[in-house]
């Protein structure tokens, strides 16, 4: 019932699009621009493409950003994210957080989920091009990105406790904290920025977890 709520509300804001052409992703746009595919086959085997682009900026009107959907290469839709767009045979939902991109999957009507394929030029294009040619790597990527997610939140959340603790309510009935690490401002600055990196490397996977939502 919550889920058939939420694409209720979804579909509420979906606009219908302008058929203008669905430009090509250059390089200079990789910070700025998510771009990933659906090819499908319909009802008489003829192949429909599916597009979604995600410009990583918000929208001047509505603050928010935008997933804009195109057909064929050309503009079909536009939603504010986070987006659910019906297609042939089911959906595709498109959700962000903080660093990119953490859904953006074809949901068949019989519930099935399949990522949809990222553009090669993409950064999350060229992301899985190095899981895909260079596993050892990727692995070691994936690793290190988690890594200094537990580090960075870690540490800093340990250092957060101690002042936390001395608010009189939580201090008279739990009692105080004393955080066995105190760290420079420096270099918790730069556990944090690596804590964001790791989620954004993530993010390109479309890998999202409450742990990210923490290293915002």
């Amino acid at each position: 019932m919550i889920e058939d709520w939420r694409q209720r509300r979804a579909a509420k804001r979906i606009k219908s699009g302008d058929g203008r052409a669905l430009k090509r992703l250059r390089w200079w746009q990789l910070p700025f621009r998510a771009l990933f595919h659906l090819p499908l086959a319909d009802g008489d085997g003829r192949q429909t493409v599916y597009a979604v682009d995600i410009p990583r900026r918000t929208d001047p009107e509505g603050g928010k950003a935008r997933a804009h959907l195109y057909l064929d290469g050309r503009h079909h839709a536009e939603s504010k994210l986070p987006a659910v767009f019906p297609v042939e045979g089911g959906i595709i939902e498109v959700a962000i957080s903080a660093f990119g991109l953490k859904r953006c999957h074809y949901v068949t009507t019989a519930g099935a989920e399949h990522p949809l394929i990222p553009d090669p030029k993409s950064a999350e294009g060229r992301r899985a091009r190095v899981e895909h040619e260079h596993p050892t790597l990727s692995r070691s990527i994936s690793f290190l990105s988690v890594l200094m997610l537990l580090i960075g939140v870690g540490l800093n959340l340990l250092q957060l406790a101690e002042p936390m603790s001395r608010i009189p309510p939580i201090a008279e009935n739990i009692g105080t904290f004393d955080s066995p690490i105190h760290l420079p401002i420096w270099l918790n600055l730069a556990l944090a920025v690596g804590a964001a990196l790791g989620s954004t490397e993530r993010a390109l996977r479309l890998r999202h977890s409450v742990l990210d939502h923490a290293g915002k």
